[in-house]
């Protein structure tokens, strides 16, 4: 049987090209995620960057421990703790202390991500002078790099300074050096400090208020010490899912391609069942041929895989999307899954239907050889049907039980496979009414062109639905991802439309102190100024889980006046010291209630609950007063503006009052479009890795089965010629018929899409967030249906062309000879 197999494969291996090429692109697919996901487990350890020559950093405490049912679980604090006073003093009588300080500096006109120190603490990098001298005035700086040059006036958020020296870069940081004195004035707190005594002498005078760090443990001083552990989270994050959609799509292309190839082959069959073979004998050798073919694709995946990972891991560190030490390893065992996992896909691909064409009779056989019938078997139409209830099910359960895990991204991420793929086992049964609709225009120009293709589409159910398939799973995962980023950033937009109602906004990238705010609140023809500054509160859930929400401090009154806060139940007024306000996705979530929290600072306290804001979106946090949020640094500011008062008067005002302090003043309008949610780089660029992989590799599929399709029909194409078609014509018709397949492929696609919507539009609803419309991406679906679209006509045009070259009688005697 394997060398009547190896026989078939030599002879036609055009009818196998679709079924290796598909399948050597998933198993590659596979493997380049499998080597990314191995590479990106660990990271290694950095060294010590701003303090590698500090001999002892003193850190405030930034943890906090709680007691669970499942044990003892460590969170960061909102902020690190300053280290006690009476600990810094403590210390200065053991040695000398050298005060860190860090803080966002805006130069208008030069880099982004500039930070400000005090200039005693550059020597610890260490930073040396390249140019000029140390700053000596408030006035004056000391930049690294050459993005400035001694002598140069700057414009910061913080006034006009003078470059008096530059230091070289050192690579991790831009940093602006100000003199001791004037980082302490705008930036009074300090969370950590260099020692320069014994370490054990340090441990002893600090005990357990503050952490020490020496050696390799200064890294954690530096600014940003988690971003490798963050980096590589994200990164299991990104190409997992990658994976998963490649895995997917690899799959169901796969399965799809290798069962139309043995539809294809139905009156071989036929003349081996009238032969003489046995049932048996065929599904032998159907599996005898997935075997061959699998083993060969599933080895040149993984050497393409090999040489394609590298050149992902470059394109992500390029974007951006991973940190510069991001590399594929030498790990084997991506190459072991992959190939046998190419090898079951194979297998389990031409399974139900080596099982159909072995239950055929010779004479049945040879009959629907010459018909396209029963497309639509009874196991596939149970298992189409089988998929459609699940997705049905599980998004009702979703919907009455949790609908806020309808906005995660791993769950539109996820959701819509299940719902490709049911729509794609019960295609069969659309695809000719859908052709008929598409096709009834053209059928009814002059001519017989259009009729042909509505005909010749609508009977050749399989072979339609088969190029469908790769255009299908693309729309539809264009659609569902991109569609639900649009539809949750719109309903995001407008929940803050509806929550702003403040006519200028006033934000400081550094946080605003005590006296600024007091100069704000000073301005002539304010009616309410409310400030409000980010802190953090800690709720353990059932026992078990200790969960974060975001919150902000503010004064009740003051925030009840500039902003309309969405509510269930009580009033924003209620909120005291004593309380807080929270949103219904706590397990406490009544008025009146007393919640155990963990306040930002990890101080532990009982507060009884004021009012409840719906989940809406999920950036409803909870609310809590500024005693309960101490240290928290104000970082927003919104201002109503008193009835008659000239509002260019009053934001002209409330600009003096923070020029000192780096702020900046937006009306309501330029405030919203400021902060309007979007797609940030980040998961743009993963979005765009997950579905290049998916319309690279549809459309790669999608020729290898045009390609494949019209090998099949030479026969056909040669009646019409012997009919008095012109080449042209021919060919017109072809390229017709592909377009019309790529339509069925794209309306399916978008019922897909539009149905994963409609799900996330009620859970929208369900939490209570505002009305917005559904957004489907419609640049990004055309762009993606004309590619499709591109990419069909050439490869089903190309060989009938190539094949019409050899005459019509030829081009007959083709598929007999095949």
């Amino acid at each position: 049987m394997l060398s009547v197999a190896l026989r078939t494969l030599r002879v036609r291996w055009t009818a196998f090209a679709g079924s290796f090429v598909a399948l050597a692109l998933g198993v590659a697919l596979l493997c380049v995620m499998g080597l990314a996901l191995a590479s990106a487990s660990d990271a290694p350890e950095h060294a010590p960057e701003r303090f590698a020559a500090a001999p002892v950093v003193v850190r405030g405490q930034d943890t906090f421990r709680v007691t669970t049912a499942n044990g003892v679980e460590t969170r960061p604090l909102a902020r690190p703790r300053p280290v006690p006073a009476r600990t810094v003093a403590a210390l200065r009588a053991l040695a000398q202390v050298t005060e860190d300080r860090a803080f966002p500096v805006r130069v208008a006109g030069g880099p982004g991500g500039v930070v400000g120190h005090p200039w005693s603490t550059a020597a610890f990098a260490p930073y040396g002078l390249s140019t000029g001298h140390a700053p000596g005035a408030a006035g004056e700086v000391v930049v690294t790099g050459g993005w400035a040059s001694v002598g140069e006036r700057l414009r910061t958020s913080y006034g006009t300074v003078r470059v008096v020296g530059t230091t070289e870069d050192r690579g991790f940081e831009r940093a602006v050096f100000f003199t001791d004195a004037r980082a302490a004035r705008i930036s009074p707190a300090s969370t950590q400090l260099v020692v320069h005594a014994d370490p054990a002498d340090v441990r002893r005078v600090v005990g357990d208020d503050a952490q020490v760090l020496t050696g390799a443990a200064r890294r954690l001083a530096d600014a940003g010490a988690d971003r490798d552990r963050e980096a590589v989270t994200a990164l299991n994050a990104l190409f997992g899912t990658a994976g998963g959609v490649a895995g997917f799509v690899s799959v169901f292309v796969v399965a799809s391609t290798f069962s139309f190839t043995v539809a294809q082959r139905r009156r071989e069959f036929g003349l081996l069942r009238t032969a003489g073979a046995t049932p048996g004998q065929v599904r032998r050798l159907v599996a005898a041929e997935a075997l061959l073919v699998g083993v060969l694709a599933s080895a040149t995946g993984c050497a393409l895989g090999a040489y394609a990972a590298p050149r992902l891991a470059a394109w992500v560190v390029g974007e951006g999307l991973a940190p510069d030490w991001f590399a594929i390893g030498d790990e084997v065992w991506p190459y072991h899954l992959a190939f046998w996992t190419g090898l079951l896909v194979a297998l389990c691909g031409v399974v139900a239907a080596s099982w159909r064409a072995g239950r055929t009779g010779p004479a049945e056989a040879l009959r629907e050889a010459s018909v396209d019938t029963g497309t639509l078997t009874r196991g596939r139409l149970v298992c189409g049907a089988a998929l459609l209830l699940t997705a049905a099910v599980t998004l009702v359960l979703a919907l009455l039980t949790d609908p806020g895990d309808l906005l995660h991204r791993k769950t539109y991420v996820s959701r819509p496979m299940l719902l490709i793929a049911a729509v794609a086992l019960l295609a069969p049964l659309p695809v000719r009414p859908l052709v008929r609709l598409l096709a009834w225009l053209p059928a009814r120009l002059p001519g017989a062109a259009g009729m042909l293709v509505r005909e010749n589409a609508a009977a050749s159910v399989r072979r339609t639905a088969s190029v469908a398939a790769p255009v299908l799973v693309t729309v539809a995962l264009t659609g569902s991802l991109l569609g639900a980023t649009a539809t949750l950033d719109g309903a995001r937009a407008a929940e803050a439309r509806q929550r702003t109602v403040a006519d200028l906004v006033v934000t400081a990238d550094g946080g605003l102190g005590p006296d600024a705010v007091r100069r704000l609140r000073a301005v002539p023809g304010t009616a309410a100024v409310s400030a409000t500054a980010p802190t953090a509160v800690y709720v353990v859930e059932e026992d078990v889980a200790l969960v974060r929400s975001e919150a902000r401090a503010a004064d009740p009154a003051a925030l009840a006046a500039t902003a309309r806060i969405p509510l269930t139940d009580g009033r924003i007024s209620g909120l005291d010291d004593d309380s807080i306000v929270v949103n219904e996705e706590w397990e406490r979530h009544t008025v009146g209630q007393r919640v155990t929290v963990r306040l930002g600072d990890g101080t532990r306290r009982s507060l009884r609950i004021a009012a409840v804001m719906p989940v809406g979106t999920g950036d409803n946090g909870a609310y809590v007063t500024p005693a309960n949020a101490r240290g928290a640094a104000v970082d927003r500011v919104e201002v109503t503006v008193a009835p008659g008062a000239d509002e260019g008067a009053v934001a002209a005002g409330l600009r003096e009052a923070v020029r000192s302090s780096g702020g900046r003043v937006l009306t309501r309008a330029a405030w919203l479009d400021a902060t309007a949610p979007g797609t940030d780089g980040m998961s743009r660029a993963g979005f765009l890795l997950v579905l290049g992989i998916a319309l690279l590799y549809a459309g790669i599929s999608l020729a290898a089965t045009l390609v494949m399709a019209t090998s099949d029909r030479l026969r056909d194409l040669g009646t019409l010629r012997l009919a008095g078609a012109t080449r042209g014509q021919v060919l017109r018709l072809v390229a017709a018929e592909s377009l019309t397949v790529v339509a069925v492929g794209t309306v399916l696609g978008l019922v897909v899409a539009a149905l994963n919507l409609c799900g996330m539009r009620g859970a929208l609803a369900l939490l209570s967030a505002p009305a917005s419309p559904l957004a489907l991406p419609w640049p990004e679906l055309g762009a993606v249906a004309g590619a499709c679209a591109l990419v069909a006509v050439a490869a089903a045009t190309l060989p009938a062309a190539l094949a019409l070259r050899r005459g019509a009688a030829e081009g007959m005697s083709v598929r007999a000879a095949g």
